[in-house]
């Protein structure tokens, strides 16, 4: 039997297995595929220093120009490859294990690359400033300062600015993201089928695990049960909670 692949992921105090967006979607595509994998937890300060020991370059740069090194991480002992960032790594198990479900399935690569990147575009600041200060809750204390101080070096301001719960600026940021997920909501209907799970059908692709993983962050950090993610879950019907149930 190979030996699992080791997936990198970053720690926090929440319910279900793994939090962050990004990491999500490889976990979510892991899962996909029935691989068998193990986590490493990995916390903020050390992330430059994993994927430099793996021998994993930075995933892009910060505002200042110096290199920025991210998670999602894999490295796959039957292989002795290590690669970082989500949709590099769907690429890499899709061309490695062929005999398993795609997530990037053959003809519709350009689809998934212009999904991901619509549905961060359509999300725009919003959701980041609604969401990112209650991370820093859920993060562990070796994380906090770290993660805290490079969100804000990348978005600028104050954190505690971005979205004061009970204020106008946070109703408004809530109001766009509305209107965000209206859209998302009118692209899965395309071609006027409204039964339609996914945006293929019945089967998941790697844009539906990118919304998924985007969704559940969303649950994670702010609470199944707060009144901000209820709110999520009246959306369009419920759909957006019966968008996320196969993932979780």
């Amino acid at each position: 039997m190979a030996a699992p692949i080791v997936f990198y992921d970053i720690p926090a105090n929440v319910k279900g297995d793994g939090w962050s967006g990004n990491t999500l979607k490889t976990r979510f595509t892991l899962n996909l595929k029935g691989l068998p994998y193990k986590t490493v937890w990995v916390e903020y300060p050390d992330i430059a220093r994993t994927a430099q020991d793996l021998g994993v370059g930075p995933t892009g740069t910060w505002p200042d120009g110096t290199p920025m090194y991210t998670l999602p991480m894999i490295y796959d002992p039957s292989t002795k490859t290590a690669i970082a960032e989500s949709t590099a790594i769907a690429r890499y198990l899709d061309a490695t294990y062929p005999n398993t479900p795609r997530a990037i399935p053959e003809g519709t690569e350009s689809f998934q690359e212009a999904t991901v990147y619509a549905l961060g575009a359509v999300m725009g600041g919003a959701i980041a400033k609604l969401v990112m200060p209650s991370i820093v809750d859920r993060l562990n204390d070796a994380s906090k300062a770290y993660f805290k101080a490079a969100r804000e070096r990348a978005l600028g301001g104050d954190m505690a600015q971005w979205s004061p719960r009970g204020s106008a600026i946070r109703e408004e940021q809530w109001k766009q993201l509305g209107a965000a997920f209206g859209q998302i909501a009118r692209w899965l209907d395309a071609g006027g089928d409204k039964e339609k799970k996914y945006f293929f059908g019945e089967t998941p692709t790697f844009a539906d695990i990118a919304l998924a993983a985007r969704l559940i962050w969303m649950k994670r950090i702010l609470g199944d049960d707060s009144d901000e993610w209820k709110r999520v879950e009246r959306w369009h019907e419920g759909r957006w909670v019966r968008q996320i149930q196969a993932f979780e």
